[in-house]
């Protein structure tokens, strides 16, 4: 993988901590065309930086779209004062449209600190699309970039083609260094990001930590519609189809069948494998004459379909299964599947904003205009025929000569091999939390396997695949989802260090785990390992290995 700056003796030099004065930096001091910046800032450490720092926020791309419509690729890139030489392209969540702080930090996954505090520069983007660009469209508005093919394909793969060099030009020209190695990190939307690149670009990066990925993305949002229509008829309102209490009753019986499995009771069911025969959730229907305790024949028959996954009008699979796990009760689950209290969509589902708003807009050919209002988005989701339209993501016209699932999804990612990018000294981490309500951990899962396979049983050389049991999306849950794989894919990356095991502890602000796991911690072991207890003290890593 090679610097633009092609001069092997200089990587050999200690990176300087400064090269180019921030103050009053130019685009033209970088060597750069197209390229405007509109903030250019020496940032102390402190609470705006967890590093001193020059931090350039620019644009580039600038073009109308062909909805009449301004876009641009807009970006921030964090060069610290105190450089370690390497780069990290932060791949941001969600519909993007927006320049998230570049500090490279995941919630779960980078240990306690950021990148940028540990001396890589990072550079974070909105993908080419701002998602506040239409206020009139209310919640629609976040999706109404999908109307643009281009903006369609800035999101899905072509904003981190064109930035990823373009960043690392800027970083090489401010330190008047190579990089030594890059480096890409990203959860949900950015996991999906940096599974993309590593098909579509496989030597711009030397390792990539890979978290939740989405990169079946059109395919989850019709899961999306699944969830709406098996929930909102158990009560008429997708707010009040399960209960905490409810919620907490289907951990409880999922920890009753499946706690032991991984030789110690302690309210952590690591063997998910082995979890998904063990438990039944028929056990917990409520018999005639019970009213509490139990949950109702809806509320299981919903909990069977949406487990099950979308199918086809032939019973094929549309997008994926999932596995039980306790981590059903965590809040980031309801969230995701039954509410959201986060303004403006005051307890309407969020689930209304990114299954309906990008189904409709951005997944599907051709794109349908969707009201920004929170019950007509639900309705959206409620009215989707699944075995009559899911067809549309793999649809095509004229006016979008590739399909959603063509623009999103890495080429190649039901038959991975990644023979490129492995073939280019490429590491990939990739983690997944069990009990993940948006994206399936066993679609990641069977990736992964896949791979594998794809690799003479033997893509650990370059792949490995930590599964969190009872971590929901990105972060959260009852889990110990407090770990660091950003530190082992450097020493994979930089020293040929193959990574094993992982301890992963409890977070101090974890009111999710009991109180018996507070200050535990426990192994993450690479797939298809599980940890088993060994004996010894119930809340260390210790006593647990990976068979």
């Amino acid at each position: 993988m090679k610097s633009l700056l092609a001069s092997t003796a200089l990587i050999c030099i200690a990176a300087p901590s400064l090269a180019l004065d921030c103050e009053g930096l130019t685009p033209e001091a970088l060597g750069l065309t197209g390229v405007t910046f509109t903030e250019v800032s020496a940032v102390p450490a402190g609470e705006d930086s967890p590093a001193a720092q020059c931090r350039i926020r620019a644009r580039t791309a600038e073009r109308v779209g062909s909805d009449g419509k301004d876009y641009a690729l807009n970006f921030e890139l964090s060069l610290p004062n105190e450089w370690n030489g390497d780069f990290v392209h932060q791949f941001n969540g969600g519909n993007d449209g927006e320049v998230k702080p570049a500090t490279g930090a995941l919630k779960s996954g980078t240990g306690e600190t950021s990148p940028l505090a540990q001396g890589f520069a990072v550079v974070s983007s909105d993908a080419g699309h701002d998602g506040k660009a239409n206020p009139d469209m209310g919640l629609a508005g976040g999706a109404a970039f999908g109307s643009d093919f281009e903006a369609r394909q800035m999101y899905g793969y072509k904003a981190v083609e064109i930035l990823q060099p373009l960043a690392r030009q800027m970083v090489e020209a401010y330190y008047e260094t190579p990089v030594n190695h890059a480096y890409g990190i990203g959860c949900s939307n950015g996991g999906r990001h940096a599974m993309v690149a590593a098909a579509r670009m496989p030597e711009a990066f030397d390792g990539l930590l890979v978290a939740a990925p989405g990169f079946n993305l059109p395919r989850a949002a019709v899961q999306h519609a699944l969830d709406v229509q098996a929930m909102t008829p158990i009560t008429g309102d997708l707010r009040s189809a399960f209960s905490k209490d409810d919620l907490a009753l289907v951990a409880q019986g999922i920890r009753a069948s499946c706690d032991a499995l991984d030789g110690l009771e302690d309210g952590l069911v690591m063997d998910t494998a082995a979890c998904q025969s063990a438990f039944d959730v028929t056990a917990l229907q409520c018999t005639e004459g019970q009213n509490s305790g139990c949950l109702s024949e809806a509320q299981v028959s919903a909990l069977q379909i949406i487990h099950a996954g979308p199918e086809g009008s032939g019973g094929e699979q549309l997008y994926s299964d999932w596995s039980w796990d306790a981590g059903i009760e965590g809040g980031n689950w309801r969230f995701w599947k039954v509410e959201s209290t986060v303004p403006p969509w005051e307890q309407m589902p969020i689930i209304a904003v990114m299954g309906a708003a990008s189904l409709a807009q951005v997944f599907t050919v051709p794109p349908t205009e969707v009201e920004g209002a929170p019950q007509a988005l639900t309705d959206f989701l409620m009215q989707f025929d699944i075995a009559a339209q899911a067809g549309a993501i793999d649809a095509t016209s004229e006016a979008f000569p590739e399909s959603a699932m063509e623009v999103m999804s890495p080429p190649g990612a039901d038959n991975p091999e990644l023979a490129a990018f492995r073939d280019a000294g490429g590491k990939i981490i990739v983690t997944h939390g069990v009990a993940d309500p948006v994206f399936s951990v066993n679609d990641t899962s069977r990736w992964y396997a896949a791979l594998d396979a794809n690799n003479g049983d033997d893509a650990e050389a370059f792949a490995r695949f930590y599964p969190v049991p009872g971590m929901n999306h990105c972060a959260g849950g009852p889990a110990t989802d407090a770990f660091d794989l950003l530190t082992p894919l450097v020493a994979w990356v930089e020293d040929g260090e193959a990574p094993g095991a992982v301890t992963a502890s409890a977070r101090a602000d974890n009111a999710e785990l009991p109180d018996a796991l507070q200050g535990a911690s426990r192994p993450l072991c690479p797939a298809p390992q599980v940890a088993r207890y060994q004996g010894g003290d119930a809340k260390s890593a210790d006593s647990f290995s990976c068979e």
